[in-house]
């Protein structure tokens, strides 16, 4: 019913920048809540970012927090994670997710996209 689709990730230098989009399909997409998630291999699948329908309200990890900015286009259907000041750690494949309800919880989350590649070397 929803297909998400995200792009922009890549292999970027410690302390560097990238910023991820997400694509939603449909003319549903302001209806659903946001959220990014990250998942680095041998680990569970880790909350980053979320924003409210309206793009009023945001939510961050503390680990991305004054690093990473979640922001929205409602006119574009799309989703966008800035990140800033990278580091190894961040290094991960990056889901974009559509839900119902703000949570930090990926379980909570009905939609998902195919996953980007982030790799941040030292």
């Amino acid at each position: 019913q929803v297909q998400l689709v995200e792009s922009g990730g890549g292999l970027v230098q410690a302390g560097g920048s990238l910023r991820l989009s997400c694509a939603a399909s449909g003319r549903t997409f302001s209806t659903y809540v946001m959220g990014w998630f990250r998942q680095a291999p041998g680990k569970e699948r880790e909350f980053v970012a979320a924003i409210s329908r309206s793009g009023g309200s945001t939510y961050y990890a503390d680990s991305v927090k004054g690093r990473f900015t979640i922001s929205r286009d409602n006119a574009k259907n799309t989703v966008y994670l800035q990140m800033n000041s990278l580091k190894p750690e961040d290094t991960a494949v990056y889901y974009c997710a559509a839900g119902n309800l703000l949570s930090v919880v990926a379980t909570r989350y009905t939609y998902w996209g195919q996953g980007t590649q982030v790799t941040v070397s030292s």
